[in-house]
This record gives C-alpha cells, structure tokens and sequence, in this order.
C-alpha cells in the first residue's frame, strides 16, 4: 500500500488533460510556490478542507477500469508528496496510464516521479530570471529549468506549456522563452491565456486584456512542430 497520497479534488472524466487519451484528473493537495494567477488557490495548503480519502480513489478508478485509459496526477505540485510513486504504482497496474501535471519545483522530487509517468504536462511559469514575480519564491526560476531538462533528457512524451496574464508577461518575453525551449529542442509547446474568475492575488486584475497578436502566435507556430494556443 502505497503512503496515503493527499487528494484535493478529482475531475471524474476529461478528453483534455492527456492528449488523445480519456482520463480523470487527480488534483494532489499542497505546492510551495506562491503563483499570483493560480486558480486551484484551495490546493496550495499541505492539507486541504475537501481531501478525498486515497481508499475512495482507487475504488472510483477500479469502476472505471474500462471506461478510462489514463489518470493524471496534477495539483497543487504532485512531485511534492512522498506518496506519489506508490501512488502512480498502483493506478498503472490497475492497468492505466499516468500523466503527470507539474512545475517541477523540486528537481530531484521531479526526476523520480517521471520514472513513474508515461506523458507529462510540464508548466515552464516564465524565463528563468523572470519566474519568481509569478511564484513569489525565490530560486523558483532555477528549479523550474533544471526540471525542465531532467524532462527533456528522461524521453518521456511530454507538453511544455506557458500560462499567461499579460500583467505578468510581455509578448517580447514571451518569444524570447519560447525561443529559448526551441533552442533546448522542446517539439510541444501550448500558450495558455489565464482564467482569471478565481486566482490566488485579489490584486491581479480580473482582465488579462492584449490585443490579439497574430505576429506573435504566427512566429510561435514556426518555432515548435506543435503549438496550441489555448483559452
């Protein structure tokens, strides 16, 4: 039995958090860093208020062993947990696949947890030196980059991908990030416009307004195989 792994919540059914595959999304409960625009803002604490007991999950998933071709663990930050692998172990021999929802906040936590994983959806926050006026912690740029080469290094079929609020980012630092991931050989790349009814800062403004940027997508789409804008 693996140790208990803290589950926040769980979306039952979903066609959109592991590319091609029907999967239910595990949002694991805790994350140390400090996102202003993040919309999970109940899953930040190590304990949450709607936890869902572990024994719960598993009898949720064994009904569904037909139905579901992969479960994804996704957060909060999963890495974060010591449960995680125990965790990911015993969802795959119910017979599903594991997707892996993270930041990479810790690398070494992370490296581990993508020998359990067979795709993984990695959020690079911002360009190392820009990243802890998103997260609020120091460091964070670091870690974020250093996770994203143990991902691109692992061989792990993975999506890189770019929250934006435009109060956060300019479009210039944008491209240059992602020219940078191309430069590092990342294929799959998603820009993703923030949701912004619920986030973590009350001071972030509620509209995240830019013009549309035609140049910027068009010059996006010529530097990764695959690029998806999204929201």
């Amino acid at each position: 039995m693996s140790r208990m792994l803290r589950v926040g919540g769980m979306v039952p059914l979903t066609t959109i958090d592991y590319p091609g595959q029907l999967a239910c999304v595990l949002f694991c409960q805790g994350c140390a860093w400090r996102c202003r625009y993040c919309h999970n803002p109940q899953l930040i604490p190590p304990r949450g208020t709607d936890e869902v007991d572990w024994r719960r999950v598993l009898a949720f998933l064994q009904r569904r062993q037909d139905l579901l071709d992969a479960v994804v663990f996704s957060g909060g930050e999963p890495t974060l947990q010591d449960g995680l692998l125990g965790a990911m172990d015993e969802v795959r021999d119910m017979g599903f696949r594991i997707g892996l929802h993270s930041a990479g906040i810790k690398p070494a936590a992370f490296a581990k947890a993508l020998t359990g994983a067979d795709w993984v959806g990695f959020d690079v926050k911002a360009l190392p030196e820009d990243c802890q006026a998103i997260t609020r912690v120091e460091g964070s740029g670091t870690a974020n980059w250093r996770s994203l080469e143990h991902l691109l290094a692992s061989g792990v079929d993975y999506e890189c991908r770019t929250t934006v609020h435009w109060h956060l980012f300019e479009p210039a630092r944008l491209l240059i990030l992602a020219k940078r991931l191309n430069a590092l050989g990342v294929k799959r790349f998603a820009v993703q416009l923030v949701r912004t009814e619920r986030m973590f800062d009350p001071l972030l403004p509620s509209v995240s307004a830019q013009a549309l940027l035609p140049e910027l997508w068009e010059a996006m789409r010529e530097l990764f195989p695959a690029f998806v804008l999204r929201g």
